[in-house]
């Protein structure tokens, strides 16, 4: 069973959908032993950090989260959290990955909104993607480039596209919008 984790930030019914696409069944819940009785963890997100952090520290799913054994999926705001720290409200994150988020430098272009393909990829997640790939990204705020760092994406300048520690895998773009390179992005996560 998937877990998606709910946490006061948007886009679960959109992940949910995805995944019934795919074939997957799978259940939205905050409860920490739902969560650790997954078999894997998906941790989407639109939203703003502090607030996020807040409600993830209220019931004590901060402590769940970076316990986790599973493979664990952060999308987007989910990324975001499990890095050190984000400028975004000056949040203290989960500090999974060894990497900040800032704010892209104000050049009447933020947010990074629409498709954008990658500079450079590693890793089982992206088994039969191509660097020319599009995916769809939609923020402000970006995860600098760091050990983590699994693909990168260059919008004003290269930021972590996705990140990877351990069993933790992370994509600031959103797979479950970015039709079938997505998909297919989502099918090799369901298989690790």
């Amino acid at each position: 069973m998937i877990a998606i984790l709910k946490y006061n930030a948007g886009n679960i019914r959109s992940v949910q959908n995805a995944l019934t696409r795919l074939g997957c069944e799978s259940i939205i819940t905050d409860n920490p032993t739902e969560l650790l009785n997954a078999d894997k963890v998906i941790f989407p997100g639109v939203g703003e950090a502090s607030s996020a952090m807040q409600y993830l520290k209220e019931r004590g799913l901060d402590k769940t989260i970076v316990s986790l054994k599973q493979p664990v999926l952060g999308i987007c705001l989910g990324l975001q959290l499990m890095c050190r720290y984000s400028e975004e409200n000056d949040t203290e994150c989960l500090k999974i990955f060894d990497s900040d988020v800032r704010l892209f430098p104000p050049v009447n272009k933020i947010p990074h909104m629409g498709w954008n393909n990658f500079l450079t990829m590693k890793g089982e997640l992206f088994k039969g993607v191509a660097l020319e790939d599009d995916v769809y990204y939609v923020h402000s705020y970006y995860p600098e480039v760091s050990s983590c760092t699994s693909a990168t994406c260059d919008y004003i300048l290269p930021f972590s596209a996705s990140m990877q520690y351990e069993n933790f895998y992370a994509t600031q773009f959103h797979p479950e919008k970015s039709a079938e390179i997505g998909e297919k992005i989502l099918r090799n996560f369901l298989e690790l």
